[in-house]
């Protein structure tokens, strides 16, 4: 079991910047791809970005491209997504989590229902 627990979130002007983390706990992240994704109210949630979790690969939504990066640290059980230049249309409650996928060191998912386990989310709003 794992239990991911979400932080950084909070108001930014447009063009800003802001790191939001995820912490696990139970166990080691090794052998989890992690990924963010993000929802706003009668919207489904949307993928942003995945990492394998050897942390050799990444893939990133369009709309983040060029502007969000993430990043993991399996020593610390971290998972980071720092965003840049955000636009009030980032504005969302951010979500990370973890699919087990031992075997592939590089592989990465960008589906949601794919993943094992959620973060209870963290709230980022950018104001124009």
């Amino acid at each position: 079991q794992v239990q991911l627990v979400e932080s950084g979130g909070g108001l930014v002007q447009a063009g800003g910047s802001l790191r939001v983390s995820c912490v696990a706990s139970g166990r080691t992240l090794s052998g989890y791809v992690m990924g963010w994704f993000r929802q706003v109210p009668g919207k489904e949630r949307e993928f942003v970005a995945t990492i394998s979790w050897s942390g050799g690969s990444t893939y990133y939504a369009d709309s983040v491209k060029g502007r969000f990066t993430i990043s993991r640290d399996n020593a610390k059980s971290t998972v980071s997504l720092q965003m840049n230049s955000l636009k009030p249309e980032d504005t969302a409650v951010y979500y990370c989590a973890a699919d087990w996928k031992p075997f592939n060191s590089v592989e990465v998912t960008s589906t949601a229902y794919e993943y094992d386990y959620w973060g209870q989310g963290t709230q980022v709003t950018v104001s124009s």
